[in-house]
């Protein structure tokens, strides 16, 4: 079913989905959908010697090595955390930097993360600056949606966390008056319902290229999973089970299907996207010492919340993708990052990527423990593997 404007008798609104030759439908050909999942943080959970760093410059130049590999996606987190909450000593916004490399890509699809409530932001700032990334990026910049899961990030704000399910009330609110304002061809005036704002003749041009820009969030409850399959294109996935690649396998159709048949049922299209690291070497027997190097060089942080640790007590979080995590019944992994983990030989690694498209996943965010090196092996290595196996194909 078409959305509409909020303007009574107002147009129907287009996504990109809407358009053949846009970005994202020529990037959702491929039957594996390859992105980089960046780090514009200072990550430092393992002693393990990396080349990584939170620059703009080093991870420009990570996309641009993605972008020639073919990959279709470049994303990363923003955090907004107090001293002493980073890894190390940086963190660039999402937002921005995702935004800035718009001017020095070509191909490749930029989806920048943005807390949408904290501020809050107003719906026309959003949709200006969107239309505006959407132009320089002739249609391959997207915003990945991010509610808040952590108190500590709306006290920076200001403001007491807003309860899980409003907070995507409140979202759905605001990007119905966003994609509005990117499809009207009136002036729009709205009175917030369940947000502080309005607008008064609001009204933004240019107009996005095709429709809107690209929308992806990433959720686990059944709020996120209904807003999801409202609104965005893409629904970035995690493991209800652990980090093992085999608890992955077993606990991801069941919600994989919950999410495709809540889009079905709205008359659209969604894709998944998990976030694995991949740690591959020529054998299996140096795969697994890679990994356990690393697994060996993290400290103990128990009461830090950082990248690495996932059993971090020091800030409350009500999200609910990542309890898997903390269950029992499932394989853990050895705690190396990404949302699971994929170890082993080249001809191992796409076996398992294999294995997740065929229960329902259509692209990965892959994540690296040293990205410069790592995604250089898996170009050589591992993506000609996945071209053999029909996971990529030829424009």
């Amino acid at each position: 079913m078409a959305a509409k404007s909020v303007r009574q008798d107002g147009p129907d609104l287009k996504g990109p989905f809407d358009f053949p030759d846009s970005p994202l439908s020529r990037a959702s050909r491929q039957p594996l959908l390859l992105g980089v999942f960046l780090n514009l943080q200072d990550i430092n959970f393992s002693s393990y010697p990396t080349s990584n760093s939170w620059t703009f410059d080093y991870n420009v130049d990570i996309v641009r090595q993605a972008e020639a590999l073919g990959f279709e996606l470049a994303f990363s987190r923003t955090q907004w955390l107090p001293k002493g909450g980073y890894d190390g000593e940086a963190s660039l916004d999402a937002f921005v930097a995702l935004g800035a490399m718009a001017a020095v890509t070509k191909e490749i699809l930029l989806i920048s993360t943005m807390h949408v409530l904290y501020g809050p932001l107003h719906p026309l700032h959003i949709a200006k600056y969107g239309a505006t990334l959407d132009h320089i990026a002739k249609g391959r910049w997207g915003i990945n949606i991010v509610t808040g899961h952590r108190a500590i990030e709306h006290e920076m704000f200001g403001r007491q966390r807003i309860e899980h399910d409003k907070r995507y009330d409140m979202a759905g609110e605001l990007f119905d008056v966003v994609n509005s304002l990117w499809g009207e061809t009136e002036n729009l005036s709205y009175e917030g319902k369940v947000s502080p704002w309005r607008l008064e003749n609001a009204w933004i041009t240019p107009k996005p290229l095709y429709g809107r820009p690209v929308l992806v969030n990433a959720t686990g409850s059944p709020a996120g999973i209904d807003f999801a399959a409202k609104y965005s294109d893409l629904i970035f996935i995690t493991s209800p089970g652990g980090a093992h690649i085999e608890s992955a396998l077993e606990t991801l159709p069941d919600h994989i299907a919950i999410i495709k048949d809540a889009a079905k049922a709205k008359g659209r299209i969604i894709k998944t996207l998990i976030n694995p690291i991949i740690v591959s070497r020529d054998t299996p027997e140096e795969a697994e010492a890679y990994a356990q190097s690393i697994a060996d060089g993290k400290p103990q942080q128990d009461s830090k919340a950082t990248f690495g640790n996932t059993n971090a007590k020091a800030w409350d979080s009500d999200a609910h993708a990542w309890r898997g995590r903390k269950d029992a019944r499932h394989k853990q992994g050895l705690g190396l990052g990404g949302n699971i983990e994929i170890i082993g030989s080249p001809e191992q690694v796409v076996e398992q990527l294999v294995a997740l498209n065929r229960i329902g996943i259509d692209g990965v965010q892959l994540c690296f423990y040293d990205f410069k090196l790592d995604l250089e092996y898996f170009g050589s290595k591992i993506l000609p593997l996945l071209k053999e196996a029909g996971l990529r194909v030829s424009d």
